[in-house]
């Protein structure tokens, strides 16, 4: 599977959002508006295309069981996995502090909108779940590591704007009391998976 393909299949196939339902918390908070879900999902985007590249180096030539034959032939026994999830997490977090502190610094006013949800980035399990397939998938180098990254963050950017573009036109619809507000965005959502269900049957 070369590089497109995956970047494709990414977005489509193995939505983060609609395939495994992967950061839904900020999904359905953030998706009110179109150019702050448009400000996350760049955001998303950007801490997934750098931390599962760093991720994929520091677990394949540190972590990983034979990883650190490089040093010497003294080393080539020794599995550091076991603190991979660490790791991961603290890599995660470093990037999504520095991605805070240049919109706190560039655009003040999508730092406010996006409130609390910006620094939870680092606990979004979309982007946890991108270092932990990239670790399960095994992929060949890191340009497909990368490629797999930005697949990735681009299907949870369309998937939010997405929703959040319905959600602007349902403020002048007609939706029963009982289902406005989240009742109705679980079932735009639902029915978006459904359609995004579609693709898996394209040969990629």
């Amino acid at each position: 599977m070369d590089a497109i393909s995956l970047i494709v299949r990414s977005i489509f196939v193995d939505n983060m959002i609609f395939a495994y339902f992967l950061g839904m918390c900020s999904y359905l908070a953030v998706s009110k508006d179109v150019k702050t879900a448009m400000g996350l999902g760049i955001a998303v985007t950007f801490v997934l295309v750098v931390t599962v590249p760093v991720n994929y180096l520091i677990e394949n030539y540190i972590l990983k069981q034979g990883a650190l034959s490089w040093l010497g032939d003294e080393f080539a026994d020794i599995d550091l996995s076991v603190f991979s999830l660490l790791i991961f997490i603290a890599v995660i977090a470093s990037i999504t502090q520095l991605v805070e502190m240049v919109i706190e610094r560039f655009s003040p006013t999508l730092h406010h909108s996006l409130g609390i949800f910006l620094p939870l980035i680092a606990v979004n399990c979309a982007i946890f779940a991108g270092s932990l397939f990239m670790q399960q998938r095994e992929f060949a180098n890191i340009g497909m590591a990368t490629a797999y990254a930005f697949g990735s963050g681009i299907g949870w950017l369309l998937a939010i704007v997405g929703l959040a573009a319905i959600r602007e036109k349902l403020e002048y619809s007609h939706v029963p009391k009982p289902l406005k507000g989240l009742g109705i965005t679980f079932i735009i959502t639902a029915l978006m998976a459904i359609g995004f269900m579609s693709f898996s049957g394209i040969d990629i």
